[in-house]
């Protein structure tokens, strides 16, 4: 016997459904995806809430259940629309509320009580089977068996069964106008068991989602059976001192006992026997309340209160990442430097990609104020030589006519350094008694130039101080970013701030008082 599992998806195939708008309605629907992305994003936001809400207390809030079934709600409206079953050419309205003469519909029953250790499984290991089962429903399966198969190119498709259906069902609709009602069935079966596990996923039930196919566009009997009893007889005449014989349907039917009459009172001056009339029953205490609806103001407040926290842990992220680098990264002379790697050439020269700077700024603020001074090391090892100097493109162009030299055009952390190799013959004249350097070092152990930032094109050079052939060096490179300490504070107070405006916004919209019913 089936039972009554706490989402319920029902829907009606509309009876004549347009034979092309199919072919469009990815374009009419774009409108809802847009609105749809943001409100996931909040969805998944406060299911992080709801997690711990219910880790702590065992409820799951109110509010936070009724927006998050809302964006279900809306979600499923538009598959219903679009491509997870083209079975209504209504277009879905855009609200969070339930529309009752909408041909689909989705709804929760709330829990009063969760699990608070079950919430910490349920939601990744238990729903595991149900994962790779709705895989194949919505897509991926056919990849994942591609991949599995080791054989690339193959995939024919990676919509899913339910996206397979519902185009087959296209093409009949396109050829007949009719939807095959079989196929609708299959559909809504494999659309409603998504759901149910999305509904287990979101921590909305403690559940288990069934493994069956609940097909057609309601639900299977819940088992529970209401019986109802028939029509009363016709009225016949009687002698007033006889009664009528009990019927059939009386006896299979018996007529409610009378409920008891309330006890009489008597009031002091009543004499003996004197009865009061019934007291009157007990007023109820306090009103009775129905949910709140999530209109648009409600809506939009929460979706910017989320995508302003989000922003704001991302700025106040950023604040303390250079907060730790200026404050305990810098070098002995006050640089933020890079890891050292490895570079090596059998030519003449590695050379650095130009380095083009341009003050445009009056003040100077760019790159002056937020690079600084540069910081270029190489370290040939121990008993090796090298040399390490930055001069203008020009001049680094000139010296290098017709000389062999690698570009370093790449050079990645864990990966092999990219060059560009440029052929000739050996420099006519050793670095170190070039005369067109802005600054250079030369000799064994670590080398170090340090250049203040300045306008124009510059090119780092790395060579052999005697201008010998083949180069190899760990190098790295670092600035001082004086600026680094004021940015770091001011993503912090914009965290903050941030914060603030967003805890507000989601008060505003989670913590609306509900309203009275009259």
């Amino acid at each position: 016997m089936a039972t009554t599992y706490p989402l319920h998806l029902d829907a009606d195939l509309d009876p004549k459904l347009s034979r092309w708008l199919w072919l469009v309605k990815w374009v009419l629907a774009i409108p809802h995806y847009f609105v749809l992305f943001f409100l996931w994003v909040a969805f998944a936001v406060l299911s992080v809430v709801a997690f711990f809400a219910i880790l702590f207390t065992g409820h799951y809030p109110r509010s936070i259940f009724e927006f998050n079934v809302g964006v279900l709600r809306w979600s499923w409206r538009v598959s219903y629309y679009t491509y997870g079953a083209l079975a209504t050419d209504r277009y879905p309205p855009f609200t969070l509320n339930e529309v009752p003469d909408y041909p689909a519909h989705l709804s929760v029953d709330y829990p009063e009580h969760l699990s608070r250790g079950l919430v910490l499984v349920k939601w990744w290991l238990l729903a595991i089977p149900h994962y790779i089962v709705i895989a194949f429903f919505v897509g991926g399966g056919l990849y994942a068996g591609d991949q599995v198969s080791g054989e690339e190119g193959s995939v024919l498709w990676s919509g899913g069964l339910i996206g397979l259906l519902v185009f087959v069902a296209a093409v009949v609709l396109l050829f007949t106008g009719s939807y095959p009602r079989s196929l609708y069935d299959f559909v809504l079966g494999m659309n409603r068991w998504v759901l149910r596990v999305a509904a287990y996923a979101g921590l909305m039930t403690d559940q288990y989602p069934p493994f069956r196919f609940d097909q057609g566009g309601h639900e299977p009997d819940s088992g529970h059976l209401a019986v109802q009893a028939p029509p009363p007889p016709p009225p016949t005449t009687m002698p007033a001192t006889q009664s009528p014989a009990p019927t059939a349907t009386e006896t299979a039917f018996p007529p409610p006992a009378a409920p008891p009459a309330p006890p009489a009172t008597r009031g002091p001056s009543d004499g003996p026997g004197a009865m009061a009339a019934p007291a009157a029953p007990a007023p109820m205490t306090g009103p009775a309340t129905t949910p709140t609806r999530w209109g648009p103001g409600r809506v939009l407040a929460l979706i910017f209160g989320v995508l302003i926290t989000l922003m704001s842990m991302g700025a106040g992220a950023a604040g303390v990442t250079l907060l730790v680098a200026d404050q305990g990264l810098r070098d002995a002379d006050g640089f933020l430097m890079s890891g050292q790697e490895s570079v090596a050439t059998s030519t003449y020269a590695i050379v650095s990609e130009d380095i083009e700077l341009h003050l445009d700024d009056p003040a100077g603020f760019l790159p002056q104020r937020i690079i600084g001074d540069g910081k270029v090391t190489a370290d040939a090892g121990a008993g090796q030589s090298v040399f390490v100097g930055i001069a203008s493109t020009p001049d680094v162009r000139a010296y290098l006519d017709g000389v062999a030299y690698d570009r370093l055009v790449d050079l990645a952390p864990g990966r092999e350094p990219e060059y560009r190799t440029a052929q000739g013959g050996a420099p006519s004249t050793p670095p170190t008694e070039a005369g067109f350097w802005a600054t250079q070092s030369s000799g064994t152990g670590l080398q170090s130039i340090q250049w203040p930032v300045q306008e124009g094109s510059w090119t780092v050079v790395m060579m052999r101080p005697d201008g010998a052939q083949g180069v190899a060096a760990d190098v790295a490179a670092g600035v001082t970013a004086p600026a680094l300490t004021t940015a770091a504070v001011v993503l912090l107070v914009m965290a903050v701030l941030g914060l603030l405006v967003a805890a507000g916004l989601l008060v505003l919209a989670v913590h609306r008082p509900r309203r009275t019913a009259p």
